[in-house]
């Protein structure tokens, strides 16, 4: 458990100064001025008080129980200091300083001797090389930090490891005049992690949204256990850094080398139901709206407007992410008109113009959260000088406290003419905004989270029909001869065993072996080379299509024989069975998370168009055919013109079945079936590639 961390009664600062200009002065400043309502315990042993409060030259001095102390020394003096918090049963440690693991191997001993330390006292460490942690309970005002925004208490809770990010996002709420709950910036993180974190601020009643920003996931499986548990319960918001390196992992495959820079984690926030951005803007615009407003059950949008031009902006942004604004029932149609002015719109969106009064307002909101088939509303108020604001804006948050569903508003004023206008929505919780595009974005937000929320991405499908044993015994060969690539032949033994389908095909070591293989396939065949050395045939010309005969394949063999001079070339003979659409299947294993599992468009556009989708195993029927549905080719599989589209139900299995395999062979690193030609009645693998990491 946390409290004792986010909610202290007592507080030290080892390293407290008299110098402004120091952290260990300014962190017992914000512990006064936040108004702490536990105990405050400076330690120096150059000063007899600080901030008018008496100070003590040790830990070991201090006349009452301490639950967390700040430690803002040399790195080479925090070890002894934790020794002596352990003695006073200190409960936990904030190290603020630098100097550890972030340096180098010098660092990293200290780091892990304080560790060792703390471990032997049940002393938790936060940090090193971090802010602290802020709780604006009015019960607590712990401002166990050194940074300097004064937050007001509200429900938005923040965690990150960058403090510089952090402190950004937590700024960015206070120049919004949006509250916040918790703040927690934990550096290097050596023992108390994010997920902890948000373990906790799951279980906080007073946290409603969590706002999290990470560069990276030290440990994917403990984070996907968690997140799945927390975001169950409350929106998690979260924004990663790291986006735009590609292939920075050298890959022996084309699944491996499609894999984008951290990928899995945002595999994980898909999985998990975590929301993410890519603008720390937009992060922070969406969570004031989630802190609170209702989750819409749905992606339809009323919309009401004093002014035409703003409408038609949002109702872009609402088209192109895939919301709907549907007409209004005559019914309400008929009240409109019935109590608006004359020249008023009365569809939707309803434009009840610009001299529009609160009544007007009022009877249009109202409308809106009584039809059914609307679920969520965007107001635009433009406030003119002849209509009375104020009292506009105390309709809306009239009906915003009801919380029936969610109101969104794109307030178009000087808002320092405007004051009263501006604080009444902030005060009644409505979330507003200056520009009607951002506006429309925070609501596709809201709906966007229910649809992730709503999801279903059903059971996963055991096959009972493999055999494992093949499988077991090809890798054991594979990892006592210490070899990472399988050959061709040990490549279609395991899809065999897995019942993948793959055209017929054969195994030769010279070129009367590959005659008599093409004979018993029955003309035309493919001829491909097998080296491991080999990795993209058709580049060497290790490829040869459309043979009908045996001389053609006597002749083509004999070439690659004397041209690749490999010891170990071997020959694969292949049905030769021409059409159908080209696609690629594969698996990438990711540490601590399985493996990555992707379907795209195959054969020689795989690297240039790059339209593939990725997936976590184990991979369920309907995450597979979703992975078929979000690709930008997606109409070219179903058929266009005329064509007739794939066999899905068997691109379907063959994802399915390659998800199992990889999960139950974790030794499998890259697996990749390219291309895999999909007819309109089946779907075969005509090539294939898998490496294995022996460490496994």
């Amino acid at each position: 458990m946390l409290d004792s961390l986010f909610r202290p009664k007592s507080v030290a600062v080892i390293g407290a100064s008299t110098k402004e200009l120091s952290i260990g002065n300014r962190i017992v400043n914000n512990l006064i001025d936040f108004g702490f309502k536990g105990s405050i315990y400076p330690i120096s042993l150059k000063a007899d008080e600080i901030h008018g409060i008496e100070a003590y030259k040790s830990i070991l001095d201090v006349p009452s129980d301490v639950d967390v102390v700040h430690m803002v020394i040399p790195s080479k003096f925090v070890p002894q200091a934790i020794t002596d918090c352990g003695e006073k049963n200190v409960k936990f440690v904030i190290l603020n300083g630098g100097g550890f693991a972030e340096i180098g191997p010098e660092g990293a001993a200290i780091q892990e001797d304080c560790l060792a330390r703390a471990k032997k006292h049940d002393i938790r460490i936060f940090g090193p090389n971090c802010q602290g942690i802020i709780n604006t309970d009015p019960d607590v005002r712990a401002y166990c930090n050194f940074t300097f925004t004064k937050p007001d208490p509200g429900s938005i809770s923040i965690v990150a490891l960058s403090g510089g990010v952090a402190e950004t996002i937590h700024q960015g709420f206070s120049e919004m005049g949006i509250g916040t709950r918790m703040y927690a910036s934990n550096g290097n993180a050596c023992d108390i992690t994010i997920p902890e974190i948000l373990r906790y601020y799951g279980d906080d009643e007073g946290t409603r949204v969590i706002v999290l920003y990470v560069e990276g996931l030290r440990d994917p499986e403990t984070f996907l256990e968690v997140a799945w548990e927390v975001a169950a319960k409350k929106p998690i918001l979260a924004m990663k850094a790291g986006r735009t390196e590609e292939g920075a992992k050298a890959a022996a495959s084309h699944t491996g080398g499609l894999v984008k820079e951290d990928l899995a984690t945002d595999l994980i926030f898909e999985k998990t139901g975590i929301l993410s951005f890519t603008d720390e803007e937009q992060l922070c615009q969406a969570a004031v709206a989630f802190s609170t407003q209702p989750i819409p059950k749905g992606k339809r949008v009323g919309m009401i407007t004093n002014t035409g031009g703003p409408a038609v902006i949002a109702t872009d942004v609402f088209i192109n992410a895939g919301l709907k604004i549907p007409p209004l029932s005559e019914k309400a149609e008929a009240v409109l008109r019935g109590k608006l002015f004359h020249e008023a719109s009365v569809g939707n969106p309803i434009d009840v113009l610009a001299t529009a009064g609160a009544e007007h307002f009022r009877i249009a909101i109202d409308a809106m959260m009584d039809e059914n088939q609307i679920d969520s509303v965007y107001i635009n108020l433009v406030t003119p000088f002849f209509v009375d604001a104020e009292s506009i804006v105390r309709e809306i948050v009239a009906v915003n406290k009801e919380k029936r569903k969610p109101i969104v508003c794109n307030l178009m004023t000087d808002k320092r003419q405007w004051a009263g206008t501006v604080e009444i929505l902030r005060k009644g919780g409505v979330p507003y905004y200056s520009f009607p595009s951002t506006a429309a974005k925070v609501l596709t937000s809201l709906a966007k989270y229910n649809e992730i929320r709503a999801r279903e991405i059903g059971e996963v499908k055991k096959f009972d029909d493999v055999n494992g044993k093949i499988v077991e015994d090809v890798l054991r060969k594979v990892k006592e001869a210490d070899r990472k690539i399988l050959s061709a032949n040990e490549v279609y033994r395991i899809l065999e065993a897995y019942r993948i389908p793959a055209a017929d095909w054969r195994i030769a070591t010279n070129a009367v072996e590959a005659v008599q293989a093409a004979i018993e396939i029955d003309f035309p065949v493919v001829v491909k080379a097998d080296a491991e050395t080999i990795v993209h045939k058709s580049d060497i010309g290790g490829l040869a299509v459309d043979l009908w005969d045996s001389d053609s394949v006597q002749s083509v063999v004999e070439e690659m024989e004397e041209r690749l001079e490999d010891e170990d070339l071997k020959f694969l003979i292949q049905k030769y069975l021409p059409g159908g659409k080209e696609v690629i299947v594969g698996a990438k294993a990711e540490e601590g998370l399985g493996h990555l599992v992707m379907f795209g468009m195959g054969g020689i556009y795989v690297e240039i168009m790059k339209d593939v989708i990725f997936k976590l195993t184990p991979v369920t029927e309907l995450e597979a055919m979703e992975m078929i549905s979000s690709l930008q080719a997606a109409p070219l599989l179903k058929g266009v013109r005329g064509e007739k589209g794939i066999y899905e139900e068997g691109i379907i299995e063959i994802i399915q079945r390659l998800s199992q395999l990889v999960y139950e062979y974790p030794m499998i690193d890259e697996l990749d079936m390219n291309p895999v030609i999909a007819l309109e009645d089946q779907v075969f693998v005509v090539d294939a590639r898998i490496s294995v990491a022996n460490s496994h």
